[in-house]
């Protein structure tokens, strides 16, 4: 590295005594209840076991500068890593202090000088905060209003409002909830020996450089070492590093958090499809390996000369990659949030991203759709999830390999990119289901498949139709109707022959959904009484459970057999066999 590194351990007192800024490439602060909670009860146990103990919070990267403000002349330091755990311990400040009473002026004094410095016009000693948010305008305004000023913190019902409005910024919801939960955890604790303890044995080690590529590079090495960092937080920092224009920049950085609020800890997988889209082959790395070598540095390999050889980048880094990202997150936002395209009240499109969404195991399949809607947008795009659904149904039917199944969607990938018109790609071969394979599969027994679940879903969703959006229960369960294991003595016994209830008991015809968890004692139930009492009350949100149950008043051979050929032909239908 071209520039000296500095590295040493801080205590709380002296980490404080410095000035830091989060920047605009920053993500939010996401911590929760569970991540607050704990970063306390670890410094209120270390220091419960031993008083005398020092107890090591973690590390912070950084990269420093020296900055000029009325005259004054001082280091700041940029947070690239750390920022979590240095934000809650600021609040935990903001809330020691508002916790104190007035009498205690020493801690009082102690805590304000923690969190801002004040304005000395005598000595030209402007105002300013120990932690810059530069992240959002809201932010800022949120730490003046409920940390710099005194008593903000106890401002209880605008913080329990900000904590839960979905709709306010992901960092000012997080913080109000750190700030309820600080209180409430503090509340019944001695503040003296807290703070005495967290002040001066709480320690955290520090790494800085003054050039950005270095502390960039800093930041990738512990993150390759261990330091829990996601691959998109590197992403995003090596991207801005790019964008020389300090407007621009913020304006990106804003733009990346707006998709990774969206995302949450999804939105590495999110990144992945955009992956997919650009390199149209299974990945060979993690995803930030991927983007700097198959993505930004693409390579020929000649096998006579053993030599690589540049070629064109899939994709420049810096402004391409922000508009890249920021296109495919509005995209999906339209694509899953939005109820239908027509404003005709038909539900079919979203009905159908649902199922799939909820009913597959993998998600690799939303690559291939994001890059039809880039490409035609709305034309014909409901025929092309079909087809989608179809196909990748088919391939999980019938049991091709993970790695098969990626290369299948690829294929698709590849045909959008070269197709002329919508037609090109729906009636294109990589979109087509094997027949025989397909009529065998869902013929057989289906319970125990993996898949059973997602097709039972599919059914239900042919039943229910497009006038309404199908609504899912989180606990969703397959039940036979004609148990697996009758009870003795029980009309099952009398009605199916031992050779039928083999033949008929796993397959299509004898399952249906419900909402709630297998009941195997209430299952057993003659049906009749299965129907009152178990079977009713469970069925309510699907469509073809509730057929049955209207329309099967008994569970004979002959009415299973004949709900098996209406449901399989129903099913086939719909896949085009």
């Amino acid at each position: 590295m071209s520039q000296k590194i500095e590295s040493d351990k801080l205590f709380i007192k002296d980490i404080f005594s410095k000035w830091y800024r989060i920047p605009e490439y920053q993500r939010p602060y996401v911590w929760g209840t569970g991540e607050v909670t704990d970063l306390m009860d670890d410094i209120e146990q270390a220091r419960a076991t031993d008083p005398s103990s020092q107890y090591f919070l973690g590390s912070m990267v950084l990269q420093k500068s020296v900055k000029e403000k009325g005259g004054t002349i001082y280091e700041e330091f940029d947070l690239l890593d750390g920022q979590q755990r240095l934000t809650t311990l600021f609040l935990i400040t903001a809330v020691l202090r508002d916790l104190t009473p007035e009498a205690n002026t020493t801690l009082i004094k102690l805590c304000n000088d923690a969190i801002y410095q004040m304005e000395v016009v005598y000595d030209n000693i402007p105002e300013r905060l120990r932690i810059i948010f530069d992240i959002r305008d809201e932010v800022k305004d949120f730490i003046n209003g409920f940390v710099k000023e005194r008593g903000g913190s106890s401002r209880n019902e605008e913080l329990k409002r900000m904590a839960s409005d979905r709709y306010e910024d992901v960092s000012i919801r997080n913080m109000a909830n750190a700030l309820l939960v600080i209180r409430e955890y503090l509340s019944s604790r001695n503040i003296d020996e807290f703070f005495r303890y967290l002040r001066s044995n709480v320690l955290m080690i520090y790494v800085a450089a003054e050039n950005l590529d270095d502390a960039f590079r800093l930041f990738t090495v512990m993150n390759n070492r261990g330091i829990k960092l996601r691959n998109s937080d590197i992403l995003k920092a090596e991207n801005l590093a790019m964008v020389k224009d300090a407007s621009a920049r913020i304006d990106w950085a804003k733009r990346w958090e707006e998709a990774e609020s969206y995302f949450g800890e999804d939105f590495d997988n999110f990144l992945s499809y955009l992956r997919t889209i650009l390199v149209k082959q299974k990945a060979s790395y993690n995803l930030l390996t991927e983007f700097k070598e198959i993505i930004y540095n693409p390579k020929s390999y000649d096998r006579v000369s053993k030599t690589y050889s540049p070629l064109p980048a899939l994709l420049e880094k810096g402004k391409s990659t922000f508009e890249f990202v920021h296109l495919h997150y509005k995209n999906y936002q339209q694509l899953f949030d939005q109820d239908n395209f027509d404003q005709t009240g038909n539900f079919e499109l979203k009905n159908y991203l649902h199922l799939m969404q909820m009913g597959f195991e993998a998600d690799f399949w939303i690559a291939a759709l994001l890059r039809y809607f880039e490409r035609f947008r709305t034309d014909h795009l409901t025929e092309f999830v079909k087809a989608l659904d179809n196909k990748f149904a088919n391939d999980w039917l019938l049991g091709y390999t993970p790695s098969e199944r990626i290369e299948k969607v690829n294929a698709i990938i590849r045909c959008i990119d070269v197709a002329e018109r919508t037609a090109d790609v729906i009636g294109d071969a990589s979109l087509f289901v094997e027949k025989d394979g397909l009529d065998d599969a869902l013929t057989n027994d289906i319970y125990g498949d993996r898949a059973a679940k997602y097709i039972l879903m599919k059914v239900d969703l042919l039943y229910h139709g497009h006038n309404a959006p199908i609504v899912v229960p989180d606990t969703i369960s397959v039940e036979h109707i004609l148990p697996q294991n009758p009870s003795a003595g029980s009309q099952w016994l009398s009605d199916f022959s031992e050779g039928q209830r083999k033949t008929w008991t796993n397959k299509l015809g004898n399952l249906v959904l419900i909402s709630r968890r297998k009941n195997s004692s209430q299952s057993n139930r003659d049906y009749a009484e299965k129907k009152e009492k178990y079977f009713k009350k469970n069925i309510e949100l699907f469509s073809n459970s509730v057929r049955v149950y209207n329309n099967f008043p008994s569970w004979t051979p002959a009415d299973l057999e004949r709900n098996h050929t209406e449901v399989l032909d129903k099913l086939k239908w719909s896949f085009g066999i």
